[in-house]
């Protein structure tokens, strides 16, 4: 099975239409959470993703809070300000849809599970070695997905078979691969090796590379690929400034922040 993974979108239709575009062919899709916020095109996100029909769809802090789920409190201001503007802008349809969405972690096969921030907390931040240890220590498959931050990463946490999910508390020994850079990066899924792996934000980058972020996973081949693709960056910020959202979510979209 060939997936194509897609995380923070953040209504970004533009970054989103380039990613389907360029990550053919895949078998299916699997959505980490987080389709709007932020970006100007919150429906027409949604009704794309709904489109390609997605094998699993997991939901994100900002779907749950634009869809009434939770209030913005643990939100900055420009981040709230946005996630009104989102909220108001959804289609009672849309809005009713975002709100049905499971939370993660959801095991994919005997491969891949899912999660939006990490598998014991949906709005968990992974961002070093010690997050991704108790994180990978929470799973229950060798691969496993995450979103949240919007910076891509792999995890790989190798040690001696005797713990239920495969991973020794004793001998243990986590690295982090990269971080990927460039327009693909492969790893190979090797038996016995956890992996913790966030393929980066399509919709809002934030390492420092503008493109849209993405990743392949092949469960056949046993590899996961994290990529890149560049977009129309200028049309996104447009929009933003057009739809009266706070100007700096458009101007970070050109510098990946």
């Amino acid at each position: 099975m060939r997936y194509l993974v897609l995380s923070d979108i953040h209504a970004n239709l533009g970054a989103l239409e380039a990613t389907l575009a360029a990550a053919r062919p895949y078998d299916s899709t699997l959505v980490l959470g987080d389709l709007v916020g932020y970006g100007a095109d919150p429906n027409a996100v949604i009704e794309c993703v709904r489109r390609i029909q997605p094998a699993v769809i997991i939901r994100g802090n900002h779907d749950k809070v634009a869809a009434g789920l939770e209030g913005a409190e643990g939100f900055n201001q420009i981040a709230r300000e946005a996630i009104e503007w989102t909220s108001a802008a959804l289609t009672a349809e849309n809005s009713a849809w975002l709100a049905a969405l499971p939370q993660g972690p959801v095991v994919i096969d005997d491969t891949v599970e899912i999660c939006h921030g990490s598998p014991f907390d949906e709005d968990m931040y992974v961002f070093d070695d010690l997050d991704a240890l108790r994180a990978i220590r929470a799973t229950r498959r060798p691969l496993c997905l995450f979103g949240h931050t919007h910076i891509p990463a792999i995890f790989r946490l190798s040690g001696e078979a005797s713990e239920p999910n495969g991973v020794s508390p004793g001998r243990a020994l986590i690295e982090l691969i990269g971080p990927p850079r460039g327009s693909s990066h492969t790893v190979d899924i090797e038996d016995h090796v956890h992996y913790l792996v966030n393929c980066g934000a399509v919709g809002q980058p934030r390492d420092g590379d503008p493109r849209a972020g993405y990743g392949i996973v092949d469960t056949d081949a046993r590899t996961v690929v994290t990529m890149r693709i560049g977009y129309d960056v200028t049309s996104a910020q447009m929009k933003i400034i057009k739809a009266g959202l706070p100007d700096i979510l458009a101007k970070r979209l050109s510098v990946g922040r």
